[in-house]
Order: structure tokens, then sequence, then C-alpha cells
């Protein structure tokens, strides 16, 4: 009984861990990158031209999640900008008859886990540290596991993710801070 006791109890563990590990949803794993109902393309947007994260994704700052760009944001530049493009124009029309575009989220979290961009963003983490480097890729993906470890080894050494000068060394890593 010492000893099948303890081996049963692991094998169970192990399996438990195995399954959650094998059967988690694609859109957990590294390399998701759903079809979008427009193509865009960040590496024009956030690279070529330089446009930061945060003047499309401006709820980041004041908001739990980062959101996705309204169909008004991409209007601001695309009314006079590449107006004969079919993506474009794709865009107008839905702006115009003002229907929203559904696009598909690309980082996701299972839904035990509560995540909030503010007190990230206004620590000064770049959004490159979990996000991967957007400006770059010509067709959104995601790069980061969104296993608990790498949030974790971030939290456990925040001194590399924050700006240089930040008094931020160790973030929280009670279980409270991501679970509730």
């Amino acid at each position: 009984m010492r000893f099948l006791l303890p081996v049963g109890v692991g094998a169970v563990l192990m399996s438990v861990l195995s399954v959650g590990w094998f059967t988690q949803p694609d859109r957990y794993a590294r390399g998701h990158a759903p079809e979008q109902p427009v193509p865009y393309s960040h590496r024009l947007h956030a690279g070529t031209l330089s446009i930061p994260c945060l003047y499309c994704h401006w709820a980041a700052r004041k908001s739990r999640h980062a959101g996705v760009p309204s169909l008004e944001t991409c209007m601001g530049c695309h009314q006079v900008t590449k107006t004969d493009s079919p993506e474009i124009q794709q865009l107008a029309a839905l702006y115009e008859s003002g229907e929203p575009i559904r696009w598909r989220r690309v980082h996701a979290l299972p839904d035990h886990t509560f995540f909030d961009h503010r007190p990230h963003v206004n620590a000064g983490v770049e959004c490159q540290t979990c996000h991967g480097e957007v400006q770059t890729m010509e067709v959104l993906e995601q790069r980061m596991s969104m296993r608990m470890s790498n949030c974790l080894e971030c939290h456990r050494q925040a001194r590399w993710a924050v700006p240089e000068g930040s008094a931020i060394e160790r973030a929280a890593e009670n279980c409270w801070t991501c679970h509730r």
C-alpha cells in the first residue's frame, strides 16, 4: 500500500496533466492565427508606418481589455488613404452600413484566468513582450504560449520587462492576481 498509493496518485495526476496539455484548444497555442474578415497587415501599419500599438488599441491604457479598433479608427485614415483598394472599399461599405467588423480573437486566455492590460501598459511593459514582434507580422499570430509558466516567469523577473529606471522588480505572484 505504501508503494501503490503514491504510484497510483502520481499516475492519475500525470494523466490529468497530460490530457490538459494535449487537448488545449488551438486558440491557446503558439501559432494560432485565425483568418480575419478583412486582411490586415501589422507589418505595414505598426512596422513600416510606425503607428503605435496604443493608437488603435487605445483601450489598453484605461480598460482591462486592449480591444480591437472600431471602424471609425480605421476610417479615420482610410477615408482618404488607399480608397481604391478592394479591402478598404469593403471597410468603407461596412462603415457606411453601420455594421461592426467582426475581427477574430488571436490572443485568448482560458475563462478561469483574469488579465488586465492597464497595469502592464502603465508600467511600461512593451506590447511585444507578450504579443511578439507584431510590427514584423503580415498576419497576426500568437507567438507566446498562454501557459501560466510564461506569466509567472515574467512576474518573478519583472525587471527585464519594464523600462530602465522603473521601481518594479517583481510583480504579484499570488493565485488571486490572475485567478478570480
